[in-house]
């Protein structure tokens, strides 16, 4: 007897996770570019060359991101949010122990460690030397990398304020710029080395004033 084929339709495969698909690439991607940007430097890092690295086509760098800068500053902020996971820290959380000086010296101290980390360093330069010469995304990097941390700054010393710790009639956003300012500039131009022991003075000097006592 024949053996007749079945009516019935095979079962359908299961379709492709678009979803996860795209958060593979995207993940290659921000690899791709942090390590390029590390061992080639920023100006011969390349979409080209980052879609190579990563195992994409070059047209799905540019359906998400306009140009290189966009794609390792997202990178960058991915990068960082994931070094707080790791570290089980909360982020943009500011100390205050009551002791101004001291929580302001942990919270640079922290810093310092991360300018001086390789894993920031490279893209940390790439982008702020690309934000001076790009406006828009130079004003990117303000809003989206520092402005947090600065709003943090803000509101330690206002509560440092409050309690009498502070002149009550300084501006806070000027009064931050003593200790973050020197920093960027002596870790940007090189002028000289950045340590723990360099951003404790730079608290004293801020707080203390040079004149004599």
């Amino acid at each position: 007897m024949a053996v007749q084929k079945s009516t019935q339709p095979a079962p359908a495969k299961p379709a492709p996770d678009s979803t996860r698909r795209s958060e593979k690439s995207r993940r290659a991607i921000y690899d791709a570019a942090l390590a390029l940007v590390v061992e080639v430097g920023y100006p011969k890092t390349t979409i080209e060359g980052i879609a190579a690295r990563a195992g994409v086509g070059k047209q799905t760098i540019y359906r998400w991101w306009s140009s290189k800068a966009d794609v390792l500053m997202e990178a960058f902020l991915d990068l960082a949010e994931r070094s707080v996971q790791e570290a089980g820290s909360v982020p943009y959380a500011f100390p205050d122990t009551g002791d101004l000086a001291a929580d302001i010296k942990a919270v640079l101290r922290a810093t310092v460690d991360e300018l001086r980390d390789p894993r920031f360093e490279a893209p940390s330069r790439a982008l702020a030397a690309e934000g001076v010469v790009n406006e828009q995304l130079g004003r990117e990097l303000v809003a989206k990398l520092m402005q947090p941390s600065l709003d943090l700054y803000i509101d330690r010393l206002r509560a440092a304020q409050a309690a009498g710790q502070v002149r009550p009639d300084i501006d806070p956003r000027i009064a931050l710029e003593f200790f973050i300012s020197p920093l960027a500039q002596r870790w940007l131009q090189h002028t000289g080395p950045i340590s723990h022991e360099y951003t404790d003075t730079l608290v004293d000097y801020a707080l203390h004033g040079l004149a004599p006592r």
